[in-house]
């Protein structure tokens, strides 16, 4: 089992949450984040000066079987991009084990 965790801009949140349901991904959690960027400089706005260096994003974390990896980073790949600085990052790491608490039932057929 895998965990993909993701790091997306707020406006892509509908396109990857709809690509995700589509590849058979039906359950994740995840949270508004803010972090910092590697832009510096900040913005005027009709007159106010406002930093952009705090950036809001959407954490997701998903856990997946082994055969589901590729097709959840495709499909958060394609539909969270915009090809510009700043899209996001993917993050994976290994599962050892998981349990479903409602039966105890241990391994990735509680993901299911």
């Amino acid at each position: 089992m895998k965990k993909v965790e993701a790091i997306i801009r707020k406006s892509k949140f509908s396109s990857v949450k709809k690509a995700l349901h589509e590849v058979g991904v039906n359950f994740f959690s995840y949270w508004d984040v803010t972090g910092l960027g590697n832009e510096k400089e900040g913005h005027v706005y009709r007159g106010v000066s406002y930093s952009t260096s705090d950036i809001q994003r959407r954490y997701l974390s998903i856990v997946v079987n082994d055969d589901f990896e590729e097709v959840t980073i495709k499909a958060i790949l394609e539909a969270g991009s915009t090809g510009e600085v700043g899209d996001g990052k993917i993050f994976v790491s290994k599962i050892d084990d998981v349990y479903r608490i409602r039966t105890g039932e241990k391994g990735g057929n509680t993901l299911k």
